[in-house]
């Protein structure tokens, strides 16, 4: 086991949060505002009553931004996860189907699969997970079959009162961020780093944000409203009819 500086994770933070940010707003640079409305439940709007074509096209369009940018902040995390073990434990990016990070610890060769918080799938998500770390073991174990594999399924916030699941160990939060550096305040480390010109960076995403927001608001009142009033028939139409071209009658 080596010991890996704050200051060698800063700069890694460093060189690399900025494709985060770069990546948000390309996503938000490449969305159409049917694309957006197709993938977002209109019933659910419907029912809170929104009336203002401005305010559904903000709530509309931060709801498919939350979904996205978790997506992207957690491909960051996870290879954030795998510098820090790789300079602490040798450990390295796997090679085998829904492995993140292999590393070897105490004569054990660990398999993790790598997720941002503890509520990341449903039960079908988790039962392909675990038949990823079985194939790992197999795959592993045809040249070594007498190796010790313990599976982890790492959680980069949150907390699991019952890490032991069986077959594999759930660790979240600070246990995980411990568990593949050694460090047990590392989870509260990388926090600041991680803020670091966030003013800045975000001053960028959100002129991009505020000019889709107005480009969208105009394209959704002169697409679905009648005299100012929304068409909720035409936005249904669109994301659920059988012929998507519907809507236009």
């Amino acid at each position: 086991m080596k010991k890996i500086s704050i200051n060698d994770i800063k700069e890694y933070i460093e060189q690399n949060i900025n494709t985060f940010h770069e990546k948000r707003i390309e996503k938000l640079k490449s969305l159409k505002l049917k694309t957006v409305l197709k993938r977002k439940n209109p019933y659910l709007f419907k029912a809170k009553n929104i009336l203002d074509a401005h305010d559904i096209v903000k709530k509309i369009l931060d709801a498919y931004l939350s979904s996205q940018e978790e997506t992207i902040f957690g491909d960051f995390l996870e290879g954030l996860a795998i510098f820090i073990n790789t300079n602490v434990y040798g450990g390295y990016k796997s090679g085998i189907t829904g492995i993140d990070l292999e590393f070897s610890k105490n004569d054990i060769r660990y398999l993790v699969s790598i997720k941002s918080g503890p509520n990341w799938g449903n039960s079908s998500q988790i039962t392909k997970m675990k038949q990823n770390f079985l194939q790992a073991k197999k795959v592993i174990r045809v040249n070594n079959p007498d190796i010790v594999i313990d599976c982890i399924n790492g959680c980069c916030y949150g907390r699991n009162s019952n890490p032991d699941k069986g077959n594999y160990y759930k660790f979240c939060g600070q246990k995980f961020w411990e568990f593949i550096s050694g460090n047990s305040i590392l989870y509260t480390e990388i926090i600041e780093p991680l803020g670091h010109k966030a003013k800045q960076r975000n001053s960028k995403f959100n002129r991009s944000y505020s000019k889709v927001i107005n480009l969208f608001t105009l394209e959704f009142t002169e697409e679905f409203c009648d005299d100012g009033e929304i068409n909720w028939d035409k936005i249904i139409k669109l994301n659920s009819s059988i012929n998507p071209k519907e809507y236009k009658l």
